[in-house]
């Protein structure tokens, strides 16, 4: 990665922390708070049940909306604001040690393999969407790539032989490989839910 580039990443980061950490704060807050209408009122639709495949109502009903034992978007009301404070310090010209970038880069793994299963369930298991959730995973991933690319970048995470090579080669083409991930996802999500989309296609 070029100096230009590299700056580039140090000066992007803390922004896409704040602005991916306040998008999920507002969905993990809308969530909560139709889940909670919802656990009020079982007869509450909430805004975004749009038709049979982008429904929220169904997934905060199923037992995947409460993976432990409670509400999923209250992890996400936590685990956005931390992302929100750390982008803020590092603005402010916080330093943080190797541990602490490896610690996120554990945290931020736990929330793509999570938003992953989430969505894998959706998909395939309760067979409906919610667009805040997927918002969230477009934050998740996003965050995840650049997380991961910038402690490759300062040497937190160490690669040698073909794993640094590998790493160069998604330096170079970040942008692309983000795109390529999203699209497959949406290739995936289309390619299942055809049976509704495709009549008006």
């Amino acid at each position: 990665m070029t100096m230009f580039k590299k700056a580039t990443l140090n000066k992007a980061l803390p922004w896409m922390l704040i602005v991916g950490g306040v998008i999920g704060l507002i969905c993990s807050f809308v969530i909560t708070n139709d889940k909670l209408q919802l656990a009020e009122n079982p007869h509450f639709i909430p805004s975004c049940n749009l038709n049979p495949v982008i429904s929220c109502g169904s997934v905060m009903a199923s037992k995947q909306g409460s993976a432990f034992g409670f509400p999923n978007p209250w992890i996400g009301l936590a685990a956005f604001a931390v992302l929100v404070t750390i982008g803020v310090g590092i603005l402010a010209g916080a330093k943080f040690k190797r541990w602490f970038w490896l610690g996120l880069e554990a945290g931020i793994v736990f929330g793509l393999l999570f938003a992953f299963w989430l969505l894998f369930e959706s998909i395939y298991r309760i067979r409906a969407l919610c667009p805040y959730c997927l918002a969230v995973d477009v934050v998740v991933i996003t965050l995840f790539w650049y997380v991961s690319l910038y402690n490759i970048q300062e040497k937190y995470i160490v690669l040698r032989g073909k794993w640094a090579q590998l790493a160069a080669f998604a330096r170079k083409h970040h942008l692309d490989i983000l795109l390529a991930w999203f699209i497959v996802l949406i290739v995936l999500i289309l390619q299942h839910f055809w049976y509704y989309y495709g009549k008006y296609l």
